[in-house]
């Protein structure tokens, strides 16, 4: 036997020196290798191998060859005694650098990568299994990416620590890897194919989503998939006018643009973001910016691939057979045309279905017999019998010549042909995408008889549920969404838990996608991956036109349920959806519409002059069979939203330049189209919708509101019977209550709890509260009161206040005084004339306790923007002696001391008075 290098684990031997051999007639060879250096305590026997040298003399002697057995190799030994090797590189990309490693981690993988951006680490890997799927319509390629919260050093806020369900971000960007990866796996290829990505560390600035889009195209090309080419993402801001490639979370807070793009070195695969109101031009340059930062990262990444790459499985690659197409071609030719040419979805699939299983019954149970070999047999046949006929000798009395026999020949019958069903179903389907490419591109007429830039039938209506808050229908041809809006508060909102701090959102949208929107039978559960993008994806359109929280401080919530799909139900959801927040009452800073772009890209094929066809307003059978899904939201002169996706290649920035221009276009009729809604929106609020009100307060008395453990507030809120009160720390108070008298009452005491009462303010009409031998309590604002001395209620002498006055009774007072404790004194008096008061009897009689100064009534109280009385500031020539505010005098009852209003209630003032509220 030979021993090779496939002996010792693939790395090449030498003979061991002389000493080693021993000489006799069969001799002892010791191998040994760098490889098995450490020899354990215990031996094993050694193995004998018998082999045969050549000596000096020419002849051969036999001898053993003996492989010593040693201990276990560690993994550092097997990749060499510097431990295993690290493969890295530095790619520059916008105004820094990312780090991509490989061979350190994940060496079992078939392709493991780090990618680090400043202090933020992705790890993606790339495994497939070792027995191919059975052949189907699409490649089996699964994408899984997790955002793990040690990353951030956190832990997660539920019950269980760890990592549990995909979270919706999550999913977003798992669509974000496997879009641009599919169009690059070669087509044949069925081994089941998972990319899994980590976010092991995140710095808080630089995002990871980017990243892992560019560690899972690494990965990919490391791995033994084969792919055309590689991979890579970046993501482009627009702050300040300059775009800005990979900018950090601080630039992105100040960007007018978020796009994401993925692409090879030749072509764009995808893109994703949203933007506030950028033109096409804008979101072009923007796309060229972000693209040569893409070619930068590949051609790197084709560099380390040539490096440690893997050899791609190239021969596992499996096609169908090439004559399977024509016999597909003949079978259903002329039936596949009209099939193609019924203009309902419905009708047309069931034609469709019927054709594929009679092509499938033919093509593997009763066989085929290809035209072309039928005509070819009977074209020679008719020759073969006119010789037979010409050369053919009459025998006569049975006597024959044996050199003179002819043998009859016989028609030959071909033998019928049969496939796989999996391999008909396949060709069956990619001919009718072939045969309804060539129909447009040949025709100009698409299957539902629109040229290229159509847009189908549109019809809309609002107001269709009574009681919802808000609700519209819209319906493009055969694609329909109901669109519904719910108004709540804050308790409405949706948390959202990332490896930031947790937020959340007062905007979101949900869209729904049952299986009887395509009259089917299917799973119902929770939202599939594509219906929370396509959710996203809307829910991003209609943001920018919103209106702030201060202008409309509602939490608001769109439900968009499909209930008939032929192409675009996103783009649906977009347009229904802003039909529902204008029938909400919502005031939108504009319309908002969306449409979904197609394209043709090899026209030559069917006939074109080689330009790529784009086509406006796609169905669901174009977008199959087309070459791009493009979406594209805005108002009729800019964008808000927009997702690319390409199905081969890639496109180039002129093609997507004039899917841009087409889809402005496209937009613009649609909007017209919804002007025209009937019934039209509301554009005021339900009556079955929650009632907001939002006020305003010092920031250093939201503590008063809401009192010791929130009794304070919880007091007012079972007192006026409103859903909510939301209070900040900025001051800001939202009062949430089902009708505007509970507001109103709301108002009042918290204005009281926080107004501040100036000396020479002037109440009018207050109500007396409560009446005590040494004054009266007058309530100058809900909840708030003041002491009114007895010497302070007349100019005449009275002895008793009770004399002249009882509780309830409504009085002007003037406050003269705010002691230390915040307590208030009043005065009626200040605002009689110096006339005798026919109010109160004319008596020299004093009594003792009409000149006390106590105060037995906590001045503590609650307060109203709607008060009792106007609120007058007193003149500038009011007397010193009332302005004055005696600090002197002593106090015998301690009292407590009392919240005050800001100054920021913002009361207008006309001639000296004020009303508050």
């Amino acid at each position: 036997m030979l021993v090779g290098a496939a002996f010792h684990g693939g790395i090449p031997f030498t003979l061991p020196p002389s000493p080693a051999i021993q000489s006799s007639n069969c001799s002892r060879v010791l191998l040994s290798s760098s490889l098995l250096t450490r020899r354990s305590n215990r031996r094993k026997k050694p193995k004998w191998f018998p082999c045969f040298v050549g000596s000096s003399v020419g002849k051969w002697k036999r001898f053993g060859v003996r492989a010593e057995a040693v201990g276990e190799v560690t993994e550092e030994e097997a990749f060499g005694s510097g431990g295993p090797r690290l493969y890295s590189v530095r790619i520059p990309v916008g105004d820094r650098h990312i780090l991509v490693e490989t061979g350190h981690i994940g060496r079992q993988a078939s392709g493991a990568v780090t990618v680090t951006d400043g202090e933020t680490i992705v790890y993606s890997t790339a495994c497939l299994s070792d027995v191919p799927s059975e052949p189907a319509d699409f490649f089996p390629l699964s994408v899984n990416y997790q955002e793990r919260f040690s990353a951030a050093g956190r832990t997660s806020g539920g019950f269980f620590k760890r990592e549990g369900r995909t979270r919706d971000h999550e999913v977003l960007v798992c669509r974000l890897i496997d879009r641009p990866l599919r169009p690059t796996i070669v087509a044949g290829f069925y081994h089941e194919t998972q990319i899994l990505s980590w976010v092991l560390s995140y710095d808080g600035l630089h995002a990871p989503d980017y990243l892992a889009v560019t560690a899972a195209g690494i990965a990919l090309a490391l791995s033994e998939v084969p792919n055309t080419q590689a991979v890579a993402g970046v993501r482009v801001g627009l702050v300040n006018g300059k775009f800005i490639v990979n900018p950090t979370t601080e630039e992105m807070e100040e960007s007018e643009l978020d796009l994401v793009l993925a692409g090879t070195k030749s072509a764009i695969l995808m893109i994703e973001g949203y933007c506030n109101f950028l033109p096409e031009e804008k979101l072009l340059q923007a796309v060229e910016v972000g693209q040569e930062s893409v070619r930068a990262i590949c051609s790197e990444i084709e560099a380390l691939v040539k490096k440690c790459g893997k050899q791609k499985m190239y021969d596992a690659v499996k096609l169908p057979p090439p004559e399977l197409y024509m016999h597909v071609e003949e079978i259903a030719g002329d039936e596949l045309i009209r099939a193609l040419q019924i203009k309902s979805k419905t009708p047309r699939r069931k034609a469709l279905t019927a054709l594929e299983d009679k092509v499938v019954t033919i093509l593997t149970e009763k066989g085929y017999v290809s035209k072309g070999v039928a005509s070819a047999v009977a074209e020679t046949v008719p020759v073969l019998f006119d010789d037979e006929d010409e050369d053919e000798e009459v025998v006569l009395d049975g006597e024959v010549d044996e050199g003179d026999v002819h043998i009859k020949p016989t028609m030959r019958k071909s033998t019928p042909l049969l496939f796989s069903e999996v391999d008909v179903k396949l060709v069956f389907k990619e001919v009718s995408f072939k045969f309804l490419r060539r129909r447009i591109v040949q025709g100009g007429k698409r299957s539902d008889g629109r040229n290229p830039q159509g847009i189908r039938p549109i019809s809309s209506r609002c107001a269709l549920l009574p009681r919802a808050h808000g609700s519209a229908l819209f319906t493009r041809g055969e694609t329909q969404a109901l669109a519904v809006v719910t108004l709540g508060d804050k308790k409405m909102a949706q948390r959202v838990d990332s490896l930031e701090e947790d937020d959340e959102k007062r905007f979101y949208l949900q869209y729904s996608f049952p299986p009887s929107s395509v009259g089917e039978v299917g799973r119902i559960g929770g939202p599939s991956r594509r219906e929370i993008g396509h959710g996203t994806l809307a829910e991003r359109a209609l943001q920018p036109a919103l209106p702030s929280d201060g202008e409309f401080p509602y939490t608001i919530r769109v439900e968009s349920t499909i209930t008939e799909s032929n192409g675009s139900s996103s783009m649906a959801s977009v347009c229904g959806g802003c039909l529902a927040l204008q029938d909400a009452g919502i005031p939108l800073k504009c319309s908002i519409a969306g449409i979904a772009m197609g394209m043709v890209l090899d026209t030559e094929e069917f006939g074109g002059d080689g330009t790529p066809l784009i086509l406006s307003d796609i169905t669901g059978s174009e977008d199959a069979s087309g070459d791009m899904d493009f979406k594209v939201t805005g108002n009729e002169d800019s964008i808000t939203a927009f997702q690319l996706d390409i199905k081969v290649g890639g496109i180039t920035l002129p093609v997507m330049k004039q899917a841009l221009l087409q889809a402005r276009e496209g937009r613009r009729i649609i909007l017209e189209e919804m002007s025209k809604c009937s019934p039209p929106p509301a554009l005021k609020l339900s009556k079955y919708a929650p009632l907001i009100h939002v006020m305003k307060v010092s920031s250093d008395k939201v503590n008063l509101i809401i009192g010791p453990g929130g009794k304070k507030v919880k007091s007012i809120i079972e007192e006026t019977g409103v859903e909510a009160i939301d209070l900040r720390d900025d001051g800001t108070v939202k009062i949430i209550a089902k009708n505007i008298s509970c507001i109103e009452k709301t108002k009042s005491l918290i204005t009281g709890l926080t107004m501040v009462p100036t000396v020479g303010d002037v109440y009018r009409n207050c109500a007396i509260k409560s009446i005590a031998p040494y004054g009266v309590l007058v309530e100058i604002a809900a909840g708030r009161e003041g002491l009114c001395h007895v010497s302070e209620l007349s100019h005449n002498f009275l002895p008793k206040p009770e004399d002249a006055f009882k509780v309830g009774d409504q009085i002007d007072v003037k406050l003269i005084e705010i002691n230390a404790k915040g307590q208030i004194r009043l005065s009626r008096k200040a605002l009689l004339p110096a006339v005798p008061d026919p109010l109160v009897p004319n008596t020299k009689q004093q009594s003792s306790a009409s000149t006390k100064d106590t105060w037995s009534k906590d001045g503590s109280v609650e307060g109203n923007l709607g008060t009792p009385g106007k609120v007058v500031k007193g003149p500038e020539g009011t007397p010193e002696d009332e302005r004055h505010v005696n600090k002197d005098k002593p106090k015998k009852v301690k009292v407590k001391a009392v919240g005050s209003v800001s100054r920021k209630t913002q009361n207008s003032s006309v001639n000296g008075e004020a009303k508050v509220g």
